[in-house]
């Protein structure tokens, strides 16, 4: 991982590929897992003055290695320090306290529990910091330009590390990456239709960028690591991407093993996904046009990550639209959130509530989607989900797909509240389904491709809100300011903001494909 400007969290990275297969859990893993370190556990070592000298001097041949590979050129030598632990997890922690993006994580934390995605009672700050820590390897810092050895590690352990992180070193010579990654905006709130396009539009940017940095840095790893055996990614490139499915299958982190399917899968996206999407781009266009081109003329969406040959087509993805309906909501409602409803996020939630093969049916399926929400200016408690309310508009690729998305959804409501009964009564038609819960009716419309869910809003809003949103997607725009949104992202896509903030934050062994 590469560290950004002071406005991002620290890059750390894990033990890679070569941690993961030749030392097992660190030690911080160890003290961190259900059963306690053994009382023969031998104390951590630290590397020799002389193996930090052998170490410091690896860095300029791996240098040479990844710049072969990529084609991309040394235009000045990386300088390189040596760090402890302590120094690491210290930076980290302090980072997650004060960093722009950790702080918007925190507020769509409790979106996605609305969603269900989250419990009620998970804490995501502090599952995270023992996740980080758990893993912390080393970072190359982009602000410095140097990249961080580790005292702890032995050094043959650190050299495939190296050639990922030395990858990051080449981009930033090439693009400058403070700049490249960080679309910038002080403004963690959008507050009208406008500001909602904007902040998408960059953020959807931003996350199809994160991907291709790191799916271009484990594309070198990998590389490095067949060297020896005289092969490279496009010796197999098939098994490469089969191998990419699999991270995190055989994970031994006792945290990771805990934590939720969404977490699970943030963690991963931009490492698994971008490796194939690189695979991809080696095959169809070399080393050239894989590294430097795709840096010179990135992606600007998650959509083109997950289907690179439509990529390389130039596809239009989908396109949803959203009124203005900040006239019906301000009064009593504040903006919370916006964002895109992205196809890895359907993918996500369909696991969660109907399981795998479900999952595997709905995703592919998916044709749009966008969510919006408001919290209550009058809401007692704006820590919970109960103060906000939720519009989801999603849109599929036949009626089919969408009546079984809605049919799901309504299935697992009580994955999201307590006290869910159907309100039959409530319902003006065959096409709405309406319950009651512990925080306020739900609707789920179905018309025709397209499923609307509100929850919280009352039944004559949400109404409203319904026909005003569908309206648009079928051209009856009745003088409403509109604005288009890209329906492919992850960030403000509901799982972006985590995706996001992990894959800035480090690289884990569950992120490397097995052997």
């Amino acid at each position: 991982m590469v560290m950004n400007a002071a406005s991002r969290a620290p890059y750390l990275l894990s033990l890679a590929l070569a941690a993961a297969t030749l030392c097992g859990p660190s030690p911080l893993a160890a003290q961190t897992s259900a059963n306690p370190p053994a009382q023969d556990a031998k104390p951590e070592t630290h590397i020799t003055p002389e193996q930090a000298k052998q170490l410091f001097s690896s860095v300029d041949t791996i240098l040479q290695f990844a710049s072969s590979d990529t084609k991309l050129a040394i235009k000045s030598k990386v300088k390189r320090r040596l760090t402890t632990r302590d120094e690491v997890e210290k930076y980290l922690v302090d980072k997650m306290k004060d960093d722009k993006d950790a702080k918007r994580m925190e507020r769509s934390e409790i979106v996605l529990k609305k969603f269900g995605l989250l419990d009620e009672s998970f804490h995501l700050q502090p599952f995270l910091v023992s996740l980080l820590k758990e893993q912390i390897a080393g970072y190359y810092d982009a602000k410095t330009k140097t990249v961080n050895l580790l005292d702890w590690i032995d050094p043959e352990q650190q050299k495939p590390v190296l050639a990922h992180e030395l990858t990051h070193a080449l981009q930033d010579q090439r693009l400058n990456l403070d700049k490249w990654e960080d679309s910038g905006t002080e403004e963690d709130i959008s507050r009208n239709v406008a500001e909602d396009n904007h902040f998408i539009e960059l953020d959807e940017q931003d996350t199809a960028r994160e991907a291709v940095l790191e799916g271009q840095a484990m594309a070198v790893l990998i590389d490095y690591s067949l060297k020896p055996a005289g092969q490279s990614i496009l010796t197999n490139p098939d098994l490469i991407k089969q191998r990419a499915d699999e991270q995190g299958a055989d994970s031994d982190s006792p945290v990771l093993s805990r934590a939720p399917l969404l977490l699970q899968e943030s963690l991963l996206f931009p490492y698994r996904e971008g490796l194939k999407f690189e695979v991809d781009m080696l095959t169809d266009k070399g080393p050239e046009g894989a590294f430097a081109g795709v840096l010179d003329h990135p992606p600007s969406s998650s959509y083109e990550i997950m289907n690179p040959r439509a990529y390389e087509r130039n596809v239009t993805v989908p396109v949803l639209k959203i009124p203005d309906i900040h006239p019906l909501l301000d009064a009593d409602y504040a903006p919370y959130d916006i964002g895109v409803m992205g196809q890895i996020d359907v993918r996500i939630l369909s696991e969660l509530f109907g399981g795998q093969e479900m999952a595997a049916a709905l995703a592919p399926a998916w044709d749009g989607g966008i969510y919006y929400a408001a919290q209550k200016k009058k809401a007692a408690d704006k820590n919970s989900t109960a103060s906000i309310g939720l519009l989801y508009l999603s849109q599929w690729k036949s009626e089919r797909a969408a009546q079984a998305f809605a049919k799901m959804y309504a299935e697992e409501l009580d994955k999201q509240f307590s006290g869910v009964s159907r309100d039959s009564s409530q319902e003006s038609d065959t096409t709405e389904q309406v319950y009651q819960t512990n925080e306020g009716p739900v609707l789920i419309t179905t018309a025709g491709r397209m499923v609307f869910v509100s929850e919280s809003f009352d039944l004559q809003l949400a109404r409203k809100l319904e026909l005003l949103m569908t309206n648009v997607q079928k051209g009856n725009t009745a003088g409403q300011v509109i604005a288009a949104l890209p329906a492919s992202g992850e960030r403000d896509s509901l799982t972006a903001p985590l995706t996001h903030f992990l894959a800035e934050s480090g690289m884990m062994r569950a992120a490397l494909p097995s052997r």
